[in-house]
């Protein structure tokens, strides 16, 4: 059994009459009747009820049309996925702990997003801790974030940022009477 049979045999199943199916196919109707009686043989099962004009599936004949529309539509995929492996493609799941940096990671992402819109982008944003336990579980692919970890762990790359922080303290509080802190 070959694929150009699977697809005569859909053609014939759709339109219930050989004739205008070879029309379509651009076959003899009887090269395309012999193909069908050979499928049959193949099978071990009848697929058409023949009658005058048009033919009707069996319960055979059914259940093979269903399972001939998964194979061929699985070949149309295949074909198509084939032909589209040179466009880059796919999902990325980045972690970022919460950090002033976030803005010029975003503004990367979005370029990334830009040249490649193929990809899609999800980020997750929390602590760093947190961070770390979904890239551990594989639940990222990748991780920013801000801190001291075991790089030995992870392959890591410094980014060339650096968060500014500072230090809030109400006015009516007493420390912020304090020169040192």
């Amino acid at each position: 059994m070959d694929l150009r049979v699977l697809k005569y045999f859909l053609v014939v199943a759709t339109e219930r009459n050989i004739s205008n199916a070879a029309k379509i196919l651009f076959v003899s109707q009887p090269a395309l009747s012999k193909q069908l009686k050979e499928l049959e043989e193949e099978l071990g099962v009848i697929l058409f009820k023949r009658g005058n004009r048009n033919i009707t599936l069996t319960e055979d004949g059914v259940y093979f049309l269903s399972k001939t529309k998964e194979i061929l539509s699985l070949v149309d995929i295949t074909v198509s996925n084939l032909k589209q492996e040179d466009i880059i493609s796919g999902e990325i799941n980045i972690g970022a702990a919460e950090t002033l940096q976030l803005e010029n990671i975003f503004k990367i992402i979005s370029c990334m997003m830009k040249e490649f819109p193929n990809i899609k982008t999800n980020i997750t944003s929390g602590n760093a801790d947190e961070i770390i336990l979904k890239l551990d579980s594989g639940l990222l692919d990748f991780a920013i974030i801000v801190g001291f970890i075991d790089k030995n762990k992870y392959v890591h790359l410094t980014l060339p940022w650096y968060d500014k922080w500072g230090l809030l303290i109400r006015k009516d509080n007493s420390l912020s009477k304090k020169n040192i802190l």
